[in-house]
């Protein structure tokens, strides 16, 4: 290709790609990169000398709740992306569970509508599940901005609940995409919940255990496989889970957080008390240790922050009064690049669980790779930048993490989505450009 005039010329980045890693230069011209390889001689916008970072597909976060509509003291969309971007997440696929739900056409649209130059990185929309549309779901599903269909199995606000067999048959049946999928089982939840009565914060995992999320996942694999239908299982915290998830790999795919690979119990309890609260609950050491297995053994295919954001007077209200749920966006890959540096996965390994994973599995069009032709998402990163997770560095508004003080190596410095430098260490943009997500699923509509 004949290089006249590019926007960004990126110098001696270390490329992590389809071909490895390697220093190599980039060249950004509108919304897409049009060559890697040695580039001189060509006039470029702005030169950036990318000498001792990494370069990453755009990280792609496939869950976030950014609470909008109906929760803006939580978060909001404009507040969830710019701590996405903070953190060098470029894409987030954002859940239903608001107020109104996601569940109609016109839910949908006036998010895209809300969402479109106001948040700073690019976009989907999951459409919730409920009986009420089931026979709609195959053309909701392909409308412009849904990233796929989401099923609760376990408790949800709204009319979002979906627990039983037939209903989920029924939804599983009526459309073509992947559905993501929250697996705890309901009828155990509400047998179960006096255990939530006593005993303090570390009594959540006693009472949503392994056997309920187990029973749950058991549940939707088997009707996955009855029906036909592409499943995403979100969260996982089991080790049982992961080694059944491994035999229904034709139909189900799988993702873990960040907070369940480093957290444990009940020490995260002992230590931070509600804040450590989400569904499904942090899990004992062993489990965590069986997570890492899951995930060096292949099985686990994507990682999602779960951001799940509540302001700090909830947060601290006592259990089971607290909510569940924190966030997460602007720390996930921080947390994984310190995990990359301690040696418990490859730089290669979190682009496939961030970036290329993402892309393939739910058929995202030019985006997950660093290739000629594709959306110019990247995410910067310095991988040997020692750090502390501060207060002043969060954008959400809830204005807490439960990393608060950990000190971390590797951090993200730059954020490109579709070639606008949207941040650059820790400076953001002067305006929001984000844009619907594109599905290969739903180009003709």
């Amino acid at each position: 290709m004949i290089l006249v005039a590019i926007d960004f010329l990126i110098k001696n980045a270390l490329c992590v790609s389809h071909n490895g890693i390697d220093s190599t230069d980039v060249a950004i011209k509108d919304d897409i990169i049009v060559a890697i390889g040695h580039i001189d001689d060509v006039e470029a916008g702005e030169v950036i000398d990318a000498t001792g970072l990494h370069l990453m597909p755009g990280v792609i976060d496939t869950q976030v709740h950014f609470r909008e509509p109906g929760a803006e003291a939580k978060e909001d969309m404009e507040s969830g992306s710019r701590a996405a971007v903070m953190g060098g997440v470029t894409a987030v696929f954002d859940m239903p569970n608001t107020d109104p739900s996601t569940t109609t056409a016109k839910a949908l649209n006036d998010k895209v509508k809300s969402a479109t130059n106001r948040m700073w990185c690019d976009f989907a929309f999951y459409m919730g599940a409920s009986k009420k549309n089931t026979k709609n779901l195959n053309k909701l599903e392909r409308l412009p901005g849904c990233c796929g269909i989401k099923i609760f199995m376990g408790s949800s606000t709204g009319d979002l609940l979906v627990a039983d067999d037939q209903a989920l048959a029924d939804i599983l049946s009526n459309g073509t995409r992947r559905i993501a999928i929250h697996a705890e089982d309901e009828a155990r939840l509400i047998e179960r919940q006096y255990l939530s009565e006593e005993g303090g914060v570390a009594q959540h995992p006693v009472w949503r255990d392994a056997k309920s999320a187990y029973l749950a996942t058991e549940r939707i694999l088997d009707l996955a496989r009855r029906t036909g239908r592409r499943i995403h299982v979100l969260h996982v915290t089991t080790e049982n889970e992961m080694a059944l998830l491994a035999a229904y790999k034709d139909v189900a795919s799988v993702e873990v957080t960040p907070q369940h690979l480093t957290l444990s119990g009940p020490e995260c309890y002992e230590e931070l008390g509600t804040y450590a609260q989400m569904n499904p609950p942090i899990r004992g050491e062993a489990e965590r240790i069986g997570l890492w297995k899951a995930l060096n053994a292949g099985i686990i295919d994507v990682l999602g922050s779960d951001h799940a954001p509540h302001e700090k007077d909830k947060k601290a209200l006592p259990y089971p009064q607290s909510p569940s749920g924190m966030p997460g966006v602007q720390t996930m890959l921080p947390l994984m690049l310190d995990q990359v540096n301690k040696g418990f996965l490859s730089m290669e390994c979190l682009v496939d669980l961030t970036s290329s994973g993402p892309a393939r599995l739910f058929n995202i069009a030019g985006k997950g790779r660093l290739a000629v032709g594709y959306d110019a998402d990247l995410t910067f990163v310095d991988l040997k930048r020692k750090w502390t997770i501060e207060e002043d560095w969060l954008q959400s508004k809830c204005g807490w993490s439960p990393f608060m003080g950990k000190q971390i190596t590797g951090k993200p410095v730059g954020t490109f989505v579709r070639g606008q430098k949207v941040m650059w260490e820790g400076q953001l943009a002067d305006e929001a450009t984000g844009q619907p997500i594109r599905f290969q699923d739903t180009l003709m509509g």
